[in-house]
């Protein structure tokens, strides 16, 4: 054990209330804390932040008022060390009161002259309106055309008035239409004073830490805690060196971290960490009830007046987890010279692996995604040319390699890389320690696959009598390899598959054997592999009839 003259503290108590009273007899101590530590989890991540102060003797209550509120309070743990005995006692996480605005006053005047500015306003547009109603009664009132004793006035009198009115009008109008503009944004500036004059909803979560001191001491508290949103996904990038006459195919494989948060706290310059750990699925595999096998109940006839049973809650619904899975910028084509990127420091333990990343590392709370090389590795792979022409004829390279790593392959997005050049993206899938792996790498134009229908026929089989109805069918599928090296080729097909006993599916005699069926678990998906030779041309050939009762209809769909 390494001797040191400081003394070490952990926590001892902790509670997590929101009207828990600091005890009467300590002090309280404002505390403004860093954080120091972060490790991201695929569901959540942990934060440790250091408080460095200097306590006096006897018994305190370190006041913390910057932890984010989206921390979980029963998480929150504290260890520290000082230069004398030191006991830590209960933790309290609270949010903090809502504070009003230290210029209060100030803002009610500038209010109430406001709301004075919209009255006096306010009386204008009443005048104007009794302006405007009053030409349009005179307008409505006067007789047309006629004098004071009934005489017929001269039309130019008539034009007079009627200018005399409308400009009345147009002045009331106008008068009313600037008035209201001001009123409009007087009553945008007092709303904004008033939501100013509010007290503001807390932004950060007050941490209260009870501490009992010998001495007067230097102390460094470390304030651990979880939060739920945050999360890192894996990202990869392949790179494959098809090789050469004199070199073998080799294969680079890049992991990396896409690490995003949203926990209301900027990450400034932090020592980072990413962890497999899953920390939101719960301790414990769920407990099952027991199943019954009974006849249905017939439900009781409600009487009159009974509330419907049809209010009852539904069922809840299985939880289907989604992952996000958010695709970094392609990378740019390599240099003949790059820097190389750092690499994480892997922690590899029984049950789960940590990666930490060197140096410091800084994520704003609404920066986005940032992306981390935590580790590579070059391993030798095998190339083959693998095909499905019955959807596609285009032939796809594939490199496959044995997963080396202690580590697990989590699934993810990969870059897909071939001699230097971006060719698209592709998925890996979860693998563990030497599991074959195997990523496509673009289409290979030197290889040649075209697919033939032979024959299809639909008739009815039977001696004498017509019993059933026949499907038959055949294909050939030609490959040319145009390279002047051999190369492994592997065509897929289909063969359907019955799930009902009176619909009877045979491959005929003159079918190619295939080399491998079910693959990837999928019934009736046929492989045909074989080693092609520079400048090969070769011929699978693939028939199947189906028979089914001639008094029935027959489908073939894609399974469910």
């Amino acid at each position: 054990m390494r001797i040191t003259a400081k003394y070490l503290a952990t926590t001892s108590l902790v509670l997590v209330t929101t009207a828990l009273a600091s005890p009467s007899w300590a002090a309280n101590v404002d505390a403004t804390s860093t954080i120091d530590t972060v490790t991201v989890y695929p569901d959540g991540a942990t934060v440790t932040r250091v408080i460095s102060l200097d306590l006096a003797s006897g018994d305190s209550t370190l006041v913390a008022k910057d932890f984010p509120l989206s921390l979980d309070p029963s998480s929150l743990r504290v260890e520290g060390e000082a230069g004398a005995r030191l006991t830590i006692g209960t933790i309290d996480a609270r949010p903090p009161k809502a504070a009003p605005p230290a210029n209060l006053s100030e803002l009610d005047k500038r209010i109430e002259a406001l709301r004075d500015q919209r009255a006096d306003l306010q009386g204008a547009i009443d005048s104007a309106n009794a302006r405007r109603k009053f030409a349009q009664h005179f307008a409505e009132a006067s007789p047309a055309g006629l004098g004071e004793k009934g005489e017929a006035r001269p039309i130019t009198e008539w034009r007079a008035a009627f200018a005399a009115v409308a400009e009345e009008i147009a002045t009331a109008d106008t008068a009313i239409r600037d008035a209201g503009r001001k009123q409009r944004e007087i009553d945008r500036q007092i709303a904004e004073l008033e939501a100013e004059r509010s007290a503001k909803p807390p932004s950060k979560l007050e941490v209260r830490i009870d501490i009992a001191s010998a001495a007067a001491t230097k102390a460094t508290l470390r304030v651990t805690y979880a939060v739920r949103n945050a999360r890192w996904v894996p990202l990869y990038d392949a790179r494959l060196d098809t090789g050469a006459k004199e070199r073998k195919p080799q294969l680079e494989l890049v992991r990396r971290a896409e690490v995003t948060q949203s926990t209301g706290e900027d990450w400034s310059n932090v020592t980072l960490g990413v962890s497999t750990v899953r920390i939101s699925r719960g301790g414990s595999a769920p407990e099952l009830n027991s199943l019954v096998a009974q006849y249905p109940q017939v439900p009781k006839p409600l009487a009159l007046g009974t509330a419907s049973d049809l209010a009852r809650p539904a069922p809840a619904m299985r939880e289907r987890s989604a992952q996000l899975m958010p695709l970094s910028k392609a990378l740019e084509a390599e240099p003949r010279e790059r820097a190389d990127e750092q690499q994480a420091v892997a922690e590899i333990g029984d049950f789960q692996a940590t990666f930490k990343i060197p140096g410091r590392v800084s994520l704003g709370a609404a920066e986005g995604a940032k992306s981390l090389r935590i580790a590579s590795v070059n391993v030798p792979a095998d190339l083959a040319v693998r095909a499905a022409p019955v959807m596609n004829p285009t032939a796809f390279l594939e490199a496959s390699f044995k997963q080396t790593d202690d580590t697990t392959l989590l699934p993810g997005k990969v870059a897909i890389y071939r001699d230097g050049t971006f060719v698209g993206r592709g998925k890996i899938t979860a693998s563990a320690k030497d599991d074959i792996v195997r990523l496509g790498f673009g289409a290979d134009d030197k290889v040649r696959i075209e697919r033939a229908v032979l024959k299809r026929n639909e008739g009815s089989a039977g001696l004498l009598v017509t019993t059933s109805k026949t499907d038959e069918r055949s294909f050939k599928t030609t490959i040319r390899n145009g390279h002047d090296f051999p190369i492994r080729v592997a065509i897929e097909d289909q063969l359907p598959v019955s799930e009902n006993e009176d619909i009877v599916v045979e491959m005929l005699p003159s079918s190619t054997q295939p080399t491998a069926t079910n693959i990837r678990d999928k019934r009736g998906v046929l492989e045909w592999s074989f080693d092609a030779k520079p400048g090969e041309v070769k011929d699978i050939n693939f028939a199947w009839r189906v028979r089914w009762p001639k008094d029935k209809s027959m489908v073939i769909v894609p399974a469910g």
